[in-house]
């Protein structure tokens, strides 16, 4: 469901209600938009200084780059040595000179920028542009990009309401998707709006801009230049010990150092906004380097009965600790971010095989945000009375059987009513035909047998009712010398030493579950049919629960199932149910276990309810 949030600003009024006076002549807006971008000119307020970078190139691409259409919407230019100059534009580029660029051009380029530093990249002074060099084995600088900088007001309108809680902020993206143009917003509107003491780490002068003074851009927020990148993690250090702030921003934490740095940062209570490299949290999960920064990733062995529940091996991987970073803003396109507003329940859902259920927020043309959630695949909902033809598990594709060794594949068998079975076998028998009938109505040959089961101490009905529901190809057999198998309760075989040595002289496998339960018994039909068993449990049929079907039945266990699939899995957090009779909540239980996931009851009748818990 989509929601326009009336926290975000509708109208270009909104935006720009706080921004504040330019405090420079050169500090001034222009147009920065096309047609093509879902906000327009009049939702923001762009500032780039375009004049100043297009004055340090060679006068035949100063002319060419003046009178284009698209001036406004270049990206970067690029000079290389003995090649023709181009223009970088969004989704195209072009040359700017029938003429290959000589060294000369580059040389007078480099007279008029700032000196390069260590990381072979230069700025012009009080200006957000970036000049990087590309250098031959010797040291010289055979290649230029020169990358505009631009100033965008209003673009945090997507996170505004995350900025002002006061929680840390990683943002993770591809390169010019625009993650340092919002971290120099956002590093203004907490100086500005918020009245917080901000200290820019500004490892390239890339935030903001080049030379002593900072580019007006980033408000009242301070900017700390790092000497050499690096020493960055010990500057980012330095700032928390001297300057006393309140927010740390810092552009492209790349080192094991600097992530070691942004966690005692964090830990000294210092809101942190930062980006990273990467495009999406899974990308930090596989870099040993950066995992940190989500709170690293350990293997743990766990024990048999945890095992069991989760449906995994007994070596997983888990989550070290706290992440440093509380929320996380996957920056997909210039106006369309994933929002993780809990880093450790996305981190801990990825790792258990799941999907996470983030937010996904747009921005529309006329400046509002949209907000969408999209569920992860495995929990789609169903309908708790599915249509005629597509019953049970096997509807979904997910559960097919595996045929015994030396026999054809398995057709699904289809449900049948008593009248239409005894026809089938009235006909068989008038024309003396051998051929059989299972209960479902299907022909048995040879080469096709019903799975017969022989069960001990597991209630019959419950069998029965799992079986039928989610039609089975099992018979449930008294005789132990035709079984294909034995279903036992544990308990009960423990003093049945005879079962068990009839059962291995005759080679028939025996099956164990700790409770005559329906997930016990759907987890082990499953098992016995070598049927797929999933980390994440299919989507429940509720009517393996049920006793006698009453709407008052389904709507509790429609209640709780909703209660997982949509806030348990996707959010990791307790819900608790509405009060329910002693029966309906024993139904509830078993629905919950088979999620794999505990619930208990609480309080006292006839008030006494279901709390269920995260695994």
């Amino acid at each position: 469901m989509v929601n326009s949030n009336p926290m975000y600003p509708s109208n270009s009024s909104d935006i720009l209600e706080t921004d504040r006076q330019d405090p420079s002549p050169e500090f001034h807006p222009a147009a920065n938009s096309s047609q093509n971008d879902p906000v327009d000119a009049a939702t923001q307020r762009t500032t780039d200084d375009l004049d100043r970078l297009i004055e340090i190139l060679p006068e035949d691409i100063q002319e060419r780059l003046n009178g284009h259409p698209q001036r406004d919407r270049l990206i970067e230019i690029v000079m290389d040595l003995g090649r023709l100059p181009e223009a970088r534009f969004p989704g195209a580029a072009e040359y700017l000179s029938e003429t290959p660029v000589t060294q000369a051009d580059l040389d007078l380029c480099i007279e008029r920028v700032g000196r390069f530093g260590g990381d072979n990249r230069a700025g012009i002074e009080q200006t957000l542009h970036r000049i990087s060099a590309i250098r031959n084995r010797n040291g010289d600088i055979i290649g230029l990009t020169c990358r505009v900088g631009r100033a965008v007001f209003g673009t945090i309108g997507l996170i505004r309401d995350l900025v002002e809680r006061g929680q840390s902020i990683l943002m993770l993206g591809r390169p010019g998707v625009g993650k340092t143009t919002a971290l120099r917003e956002i590093a203004r509107v907490l100086a500005d709006d918020f009245d917080k003491r901000v200290v820019i780490i500004d490892t390239s002068n890339e935030i903001a801009g080049d030379g002593d003074i900072p580019h007006p851009a980033i408000g009242r927020a301070r900017r700390m230049q790092v000497a050499r990148p690096e020493l960055q993690h010990q500057v980012m250090i330095e700032a928390v010990e001297n300057h006393m702030p309140e927010v740390i921003v810092i552009d492209e934490i790349g080192t094991e150092l600097e992530a070691l740095a942004a966690r005692t940062i964090a830990e000294r209570g210092v809101q942190l906004v930062g980006t990273a490299h990467g495009n999406r949290i899974e990308n930090l999960i596989k870099n040993p380097t950066l995992a940190d920064l989500i709170g690293g990733i350990q293997s743990v062995t766990l024990g048999d009965e945890e095992a069991r529940r989760r449906g995994t091996q007994k070596t997983v991987l888990e989550r070290k600790a706290p992440p440093t970073f509380d929320i996380a803003v996957e920056m997909l396109e210039r106006y369309r971010w994933v929002v993780h507003e809990s880093v450790a329940d996305t981190v801990d859902t990825l790792l258990r095989g799941r999907n996470p259920n983030p937010q996904v927020r747009t921005m529309k043309e006329n400046g509002q945000v949209a907000i969408t959630h999209e569920l992860p695949d495995s929990l789609s909902a169903v309908p708790p009375n599915p249509p005629p033809g597509a019953r049970g598990w096997r509807a979904s594709g997910r559960m097919q059987p595996l045929p015994k060794s030396g026999s054809k594949s398995r057709s699904m068998p289809t449900s049948t009513s008593p009248q239409k079975h005894f026809e089938q076998l009235l006909d068989a028998s008038l024309s003396g035909s051998s051929t059989q009938f299972d209960r479902f109505g299907n022909e048995i040959s040879d080469e096709e047998e019903l799975f017969y089961l022989y069960p001990y101490g597991v209630s019959r009905q419950q069998l029965e009712q799992t079986i039928d529901v989610l039609e089975l190809p099992v018979a449930i057999t008294k005789d132990l010398d035709g079984a294909d198998a034995v279903l036992a309760l544990r308990s009960n075989l423990k003093n049945h030493s005879k079962l068990r040595h009839v059962a291995k002289a005759r080679q028939i496998p025996i099956h164990l579950i700790k409770s005559s339960t329906v997930p016990q018994i759907t987890r082990a039909l499953r098992r016995l049919l070598k049927m797929e068993d999933p980390g994440v449990p299919d989507v429940a049929d509720l009517r393996l629960f049920t006793q006698n079907g009453s709407d008052d039945e389904i709507e509790a266990l429609e209640e709780a199932r909703l209660a997982v699939e949509q806030i348990v899995l996707p959010k990791g957090q307790p819900v608790e149910l509405l009060p329910r009779s002693p029966k309906v909540r024993k139904m509830q239980h078993e629905l919950v276990e088979h999620y794999r996931l505990k619930s208990d009851s609480f309080g006292d009748e006839p008030n006494r309810r279901l709390r269920i818990y995260p695994a």
